[in-house]
């Protein structure tokens, strides 16, 4: 090995070491949240601490990406560790202070800044609420919105817009020609990039890294809210959004749902998944959960108690069942569609201690899959 292959090495142990440490610290947040009968929260966090299990072991048998890529996920991992903990001091900070103007050492100013107005918002009542208002289910579910970055991200809009990480993928080779002796003292010489201009290749790791990049901004806001408090997150912070009791020593929603595309894109990038059962499984799992829970919240008039002992309604089930199927149709065919469709019914209703959020993306396009290798219809309209 050469100097270069030895760094790509470590950097490649450092993020599956991530993984690993991530999982003994759900792991961890799981059991609290099962000791303290928050059983749906707890399971469902432990399933995601298997998962980064998963993942830490696929990364280190076969990389989730090439370097210098893994490289740079390691560094976004570290600008996210300093970002929220420098966020933690901050409200750390304005707690202090508040505390000492309560007990008279200063005087209280009549014009409050944002981070004083949410430390006292958020610490003033219990942040945790066994049901939300309709305003922010709206703010919780559009979260479910980055499904359809997704599809962007890897196949563009149309002939209007290229792949969002093929865009990227190509300014960053015109930047790093651009600051040639720059990058190469940091990440070896120009010709270890793995990328060319248009590579599809780009497409499918980059992908990977934006999903992955995104769970580790929220999972480690995740964490801190867990270990220290709510206040603490700077994702809570950024989204102004109640938290559910479920989410009481617990991961989030956000935390479920991308860590269930993470797993179910992994096994597209290792050929067992189809691409396109992979896209109407997420978009399913995203639109038609959106679509139940908000038409279900707003114009749900006939309550039925599904499996877990949660109230909802059968206005929300035709409605998640609706959209599931139309996502399906148009992505993947009419058959496959009423596959997609009927396991999202299943993993709406059925799962007792197991959030939706998780068990929609995964099991949806493996479900999809399995039909498409026992039918062996056409996938798709082409």
């Amino acid at each position: 090995m050469n100097y270069w292959e030895v760094i790509g090495e470590l950097y490649n142990i450092t993020l599956s070491l991530s993984f690993f440490i991530l999982m003994i610290l759900m792991f961890y947040i799981g059991r609290k949240g099962i000791k303290a009968n928050n059983k749906y929260g707890g399971n469902s966090t432990i399933l995601c601490g298997i998962c980064f299990l998963i993942f830490g072991y696929y990364n280190s048998v076969g990389r989730f990406f090439p370097y210098p890529y893994n490289g740079f996920m390691v560094w976004w991992i570290g600008f996210v560790l300093i970002f929220s903990f420098a966020f933690f001091a901050m409200i750390k900070r304005v707690k202090r202070k508040i505390e000492s103007e309560k007990e008279g050492l200063k005087s209280v100013r009549s014009k409050k800044p944002v981070l004083r107005r949410y430390v006292e918002n958020i610490t003033q009542d219990n942040p945790y609420r066994e049901d939300i208002n309709f305003k922010m289910e709206l703010i919780r579910k559009s979260f479910h919105l980055m499904g359809l970055l997704l599809v962007l991200a890897y196949f563009g809009f149309f002939n209007l817009l290229f792949p969002l990480t093929r865009i990227i993928s190509d300014s960053v080779i015109v930047l790093i020609h651009d600051i040639q002796p720059a990058y190469e003292a940091i990440w070896g010489p120009i010709g270890l990039y793995p990328f060319g201009f248009g590579d599809p290749e780009a497409v499918i790791y980059l992908t990977m890294m934006a999903l992955i990049g995104a769970l580790m901004f929220a999972i480690i806001s995740d964490l801190i809210r867990n270990i220290w408090g709510p206040e603490y997150s700077i994702f809570n912070f950024l989204t102004r959004s109640m938290l559910r009791n479920k989410e009481l020593n617990a991961a989030g929603p956000q935390i479920y749902i991308i860590t269930g595309f993470i797993f179910s894109y992994m096994l597209v990038m290792t050929g067992v998944v189809h691409v396109l059962a992979f896209f109407a499984g997420i978009l399913i799992a995203c639109l038609s959960d959106a679509a139940a829970a908000l038409i279900g919240r707003k114009y749900g008039k006939h309550k039925v108690k599904v499996r877990s002992k949660e109230t909802k309604s059968v206005e929300g089930f035709i409605a998640g069942v609706v959209v599931a199927y139309i996502i399906g149709l148009i992505v993947i065919g009419p058959v496959y569609a009423i596959i997609g469709a009927f396991i999202f019914f299943l993993t709406d209703y059925f799962p007792i201690y197991t959030a939706d959020n998780i068990l929609n993306p995964i099991f949806i396009p493996i479900g999809i899959q399995l039909f498409i290798f026992l039918l062996g219809l056409p996938v798709g309209w082409l």
